[in-house]
């Protein structure tokens, strides 16, 4: 389309039926957040895991994100660049917990309990890989906010992948230092996540200035 930025297709406007199929997989997946974010915070809390603590908000943070897309991926696209930059400082949450428990951790490293760890983490996987396939058909419908779903959860099934390997590697080594290293790769990718979505934001907000206006 023209005016488009490169590479970019422009999101559904808001009377675009994908809209309200959108906002249907976002409410599922906002329930699924919301209930496994109870799930893993109480284990986290059970056996002093701080990556298993930082992706417990890590869901919170997810359920907060789907409700937002709810509420406003039928917005005018200006108003959703505005929420996508919101999402984007949104994600940046867990980020900041994750950040303080790596410094607690690491005060007191001590390895926390792996079978409860890789079980945990391995259900929060099936949760982040159930959400990013629903979103995935609309990554690219309400731009920014369909993006940030879908990035934060696709980004969520790999740091569960990598919790369960930090789990192995602190059953071989009965060390708690893994479990600090893995709460800096956690901030790292919340950071890049945000990145992308603030940046998606941006060519939005571009693209609705493009835009005739009604």
């Amino acid at each position: 389309m023209e005016g488009t930025p490169a590479g970019r297709r422009a999101p559904a406007s808001a009377d675009d039926p994908r809209i309200r199929r959108l906002q249907r997989a976002a409410l599922v997946v906002a329930g699924l957040n919301l209930a496994y974010f109870f799930v893993e915070f109480s284990v986290a809390a059970a056996i002093g895991s701080a990556s298993l603590m930082a992706d417990a908000v890590d869901f919170l943070e997810d359920a907060a994100i789907n409700v937002l897309i709810v509420l406003a991926a039928a917005l005018p696209l200006a108003t959703r660049a505005l929420a996508g930059r919101a999402m984007a400082l949104l994600i940046l949450i867990p980020a900041g917990v994750a950040a303080w428990q790596v410094v607690q951790k690491a005060l007191e490293p001590a390895p926390p309990d792996v079978l409860a760890l890789v079980v945990t983490a391995g259900g929060a996987a099936v949760v982040n890989l159930v959400s990013a396939l629903l979103l995935s058909r609309h990554r690219t419908t309400a731009g920014s906010i369909g993006r940030a779903a879908f990035l934060s959860a696709r980004n969520d099934v790999l740091v569960n992948v990598a919790i369960i390997a930090m789990g192995l590697v602190t059953w071989l080594t009965r060390s708690g230092w893994p479990d600090v290293v893995l709460g800096v790769v956690i901030v790292a990718i919340a950071v890049h996540a945000a990145w992308e979505v603030w940046e998606a934001a941006g060519e939005e907000r571009l693209l609705a200035k493009q835009l005739p206006r009604a």
